[in-house]
């Protein structure tokens, strides 16, 4: 979700909606940068954004050419991601559920990006399985955590982190069929009006091997 913290704010889909409810606007509106950054030489196509929240990602990508789905396990957001779709006069489509049981197609999108998601862990390690299996051959994968989380502090907010999928999760699902273009910490691009608690993340840019055996 954009500018999102998922130290405060993991859960369920009640919980995102109540906590939804309690602003009139979470997020600030404004792109992730890494999503600028990491996007650039990308040829537009079709876009996935896992987590889109109130929708200023995919509304980034949907103005520069791709097209775009929206996913959000909480419905109150995806009514702030329609009325800024609309504002911005770009058509979008919007998915209402869990990464897992979206019931997405697999291989359908050219870029699968998910900007600090809240992925509960799954037997089988299922949820990894669904992020990759999403992206097309050749396609390119674009994850982002926020760097250094204190683990205690989420136990204390009744946050378990091993319920969770992390950079290192995504990391070791990927095999010889992907190629690792970035994989870094790197200083945070905090938009106007962002949470500035956290300062660092980690990038994960992985493309998914052309069905001719090339990565590129």
């Amino acid at each position: 979700m954009t500018d999102h913290d998922t130290e405060h704010h993991a859960g369920g889909p009640a919980e995102w909606d109540e906590r939804y409810s309690a602003s009139n606007r979470i997020w600030s509106g404004a792109p992730n940068g890494t999503l600028i950054t990491e996007t650039a030489q990308e040829i537009p196509g079709r876009a996935l954004d896992v987590g889109c929240g109130e929708g200023a990602d995919a509304v980034w990508l949907a103005r520069h050419g791709w097209q775009v789905t929206g996913l959000d396990v909480s419905a109150v957001a995806l009514s702030r991601a329609r009325e800024a779709a609309k504002d911005a006069g770009v058509e979008i489509e919007w998915v209402h559920g869990g990464l897992v049981d979206a019931g997405l197609s697999a291989g359908a999108f050219d870029l699968v990006t998910a900007h600090y998601p809240a992925l509960p862990k799954t037997p089988g390690h299922n949820t990894e399985r669904t992020l990759l299996g999403l992206v097309a051959p050749g396609g390119t994968l674009l994850v982002v955590f926020h760097a250094d989380f204190d683990t205690q502090h989420l136990k204390d907010r009744g946050i378990d982190p091993e319920d969770y999928v992390w950079m290192s999760h995504a990391v070791a699902a990927l095999d010889d069929k992907w190629t690792i273009e970035v994989n870094e910490r790197r200083p945070r691009q905090i938009p106007a009006g962002g949470d500035a608690r956290h300062t660092a993340d980690l990038v994960l840019r992985a493309r998914r091997a052309s069905p001719d055996g090339e990565r590129n």
